[in-house]
């Protein structure tokens, strides 16, 4: 195994990650700007307001694409299985 194919796989490693944390955190972001938004416009200044509407969103979110990240990471991890002969030898 060399440097090469493990740089490669760490690569593919974060990727997948960055796919499968990206729209959680694009969702968390839109919700807190609003509540930021909503926070400014009313001189509202809870620190804690934002708590449940990001975790509602976070929960939400998991249950739509859930399917979609769990399909993300099993074929990862059974592309990696499939490559290992190769990778060793």
């Amino acid at each position: 195994m060399t440097p090469d194919v493990i740089t490669m796989i760490a690569q593919e490693t974060v990727i997948v990650a960055v796919k499968l944390v990206a729209p959680l955190l694009g969702a968390s972001l839109v919700v807190g700007l609003i509540i930021s938004m909503f926070q400014a416009a009313t001189s509202i200044n809870e620190q804690t307001l934002t708590f449940i509407p990001k975790l509602a969103t976070i929960i939400s979110t998991l249950m739509i694409l859930g399917p979609w990240m769990l399909q993300t990471i099993i074929d990862f991890f059974r592309g990696l299985v499939l490559r290992i002969p190769m990778l060793i030898g």
